[in-house]
């Protein structure tokens, strides 16, 4: 069971059909936030996912109610690959370890993304979930 903001991504994205699912991901690709201050020029302290060509960096906060929050450091140049953290952070920040380790490591199946997308890309998206999970568990 996906947590009820990344579910409601994955209905969204099953109203898109074709090419408005990979315009649908370049929209929330522009969505995805800037580093927080406090994490700027900081890539040591984040954990970078090594599986993807773009240069991903993640960083998981676990918050005192024991659910997580997760910033991405992307360059621009990888407006894909920015789309995929953002519907992982959106869909998945305020989470528990329960709920985040629950997530299928291919939910994007549910989106449709196989039918616009390479599957070295697809690769990717289970590349940063994966590394999320690990972040959360060593928390």
């Amino acid at each position: 069971m996906l947590p009820s903001r990344l579910q409601e991504i994955v209905d969204d994205f099953g109203y898109c059909v074709g090419e408005e699912k990979l315009e649908y991901l370049l929209d929330l690709a522009e969505q995805l936030p800037p580093l927080p201050t406090w994490l700027e020029g900081k890539r040591d302290d984040m954990e970078q996912v090594h599986e993807c060509m773009s240069p991903v960096f993640i960083f998981a906060e676990k918050q005192p109610n024991n659910t997580f929050s997760f910033y991405f450091d992307i360059p621009p140049e990888a407006p894909t690959v920015r789309g995929f953290a953002s519907v992982l952070q959106q869909g998945i920040n305020g989470s528990t370890l329960a709920q985040i380790e629950a997530v299928p490591n291919e939910f994007y199946l549910q989106m449709g993304l196989q039918s616009v997308l390479t599957g070295q890309r697809l690769n990717g998206i289970s590349a940063i979930l994966a590394h999320m999970k690990t972040l959360a568990r060593e928390a």
